[in-house]
């Protein structure tokens, strides 16, 4: 993320088709000549690309109205509209450098991924980790592709200047459906104001082909000191480096968000209790806590193992509390929520359950959260 946002150009390339792409590079090695053809191939190719370039003064990019930062962000044409067989640019497959492109007056960011191989579960499916680090990829990659990052983790330059981190406080997403192993989906971000001092991110996840929306997702956004760890109000500063980029628009209507409060799990609430859960150096992210989907997977563990083969998750909303290191020793508690019907915000769920993530020594909460179950015979995959 420094790295990319320290640099004078990015640009981002964009398959019309990844199966193609990868047929068409093993007919190129197979000519014998590979460098003159992959030569030639790249001269007849269109480039889409999105170019946030560090302009002179005089160059500033206009967005909502708003100059930002000095920087231009150059549009970009539709990804449907190159050639099918355009797979190759300077020599290279163009998945290996996708990134994004702006839409609707650089307001939206979409950004493309195939389900590999090791992102499915035991049915060839992503799994909720998996579309959760979409999510995620996709934001930081909006923050690069604008002008904006600074040198922090998904920082604008004036949050890095006064060593400020964005954190999340809370992310409900919604399921249709999930996608299988080889299949391409688009995920469209967006981010508008939350209250004063927060700020609301939303996703849209479809079928790449079909375009159906098969997941949505919203969540809310704090400000906290990198060093001190305790939160703050946003800086004028920074508001005036994000606001450009609000957009009023929602991915999950008010009436189907889950917004109910999340209730405490005690030793005496909880159904099942997993201890043991010990942090690895691995799951710790750029801001030196454990990366916010890694507890997905710990929450999950206290789940029923017939729910997890029989069921899918179709709601999940986290409520994060506070950080959790490397040297933390966790507990996962999972009861049954009695009043799906009240609570539900999706009304096909037939399993509902609250959940807690909690330090082991001292109880001190990490994460609540609340997670909805629909039989698979209920399901139809395409």
């Amino acid at each position: 993320m420094t790295l990319m946002a320290a640099m004078s150009s990015v640009k981002s390339y964009f398959p019309g088709n990844f199966h193609k792409a990868e047929e068409s590079n093993v007919m190129v090695a197979k000519a014998g000549n590979s460098q003159s053809s992959l030569s030639l191939i790249a001269q007849k190719i269109p480039r889409c690309s999105v170019r946030a370039s560090a302009g002179n003064p005089q160059s500033v990019d206009i967005i909502n109205g708003k100059k930002v930062n000095g920087v231009h962000v150059a549009e970009t044409p539709d990804v449907r509209k190159m050639n099918m067989d355009d797979n190759i640019v300077d020599g290279q497959p163009l998945h290996t450098c996708l990134l994004g492109r702006f839409l609707e007056e650089r307001l939206i960011y979409r950004q493309t991924f195939v389900i590999r191989s090791y992102e499915i579960g035991p049915d060839k499916t992503a799994t909720m980790e998996t579309l959760m680090n979409f999510l995620q990829e996709t934001a930081l990659n909006h923050v690069t592709s604008s002008g904006l990052a600074g040198n922090g983790f998904g920082a604008t330059r004036q949050m890095s200047l006064r060593k400020l981190i964005w954190v999340v406080t809370r992310i409900h997403i919604q399921v249709e459906r999930y996608s299988c192993w080889g299949d391409v989906v688009e995920i469209d971000t967006w981010v508008d104001a939350d209250g004063k001092n927060a700020m609301r991110r939303d996703w849209i996840i479809r079928d790449y082909n079909t375009q159906e929306i098969i997941t949505r997702a919203t969540s809310t956004w704090v400000i906290m000191n990198r060093e001190t760890r305790k939160l703050t109000k946003i800086p004028e500063q920074v508001r005036q480096e994000v606001e450009p980029f609000y957009t009023n628009r929602i991915a999950i209507s008010r009436e189907n968000n889950d917004v109910v409060k999340i209730s405490k799990l005690t030793d005496e609430t909880a159904e099942r209790i997993q201890s043991g859960l010990a942090p690895r150096w691995s799951d710790m992210d750029a801001n030196l806590h454990v990366n916010n989907v890694k507890y997905i997977g710990w929450i999950l563990e206290s789940v029923p193992i017939n729910v997890l083969e029989d069921y899918n998750l179709v709601s999940m909303t986290l409520e994060y509390r506070r950080e959790c290191r490397q040297s933390n020793l966790l507990e996962s508690l999972t009861t049954t929520t009695a009043d799906l019907n009240n609570n539900s915000c999706n009304r096909e769920a037939e399993v509902e359950y609250t959940h807690l993530l909690r330090m082991q020594n001292d109880k001190a909460e990490i994460v609540r959260a609340r997670t909805e179950w629909q039989s698979k015979n209920n399901v139809i995959f395409n």
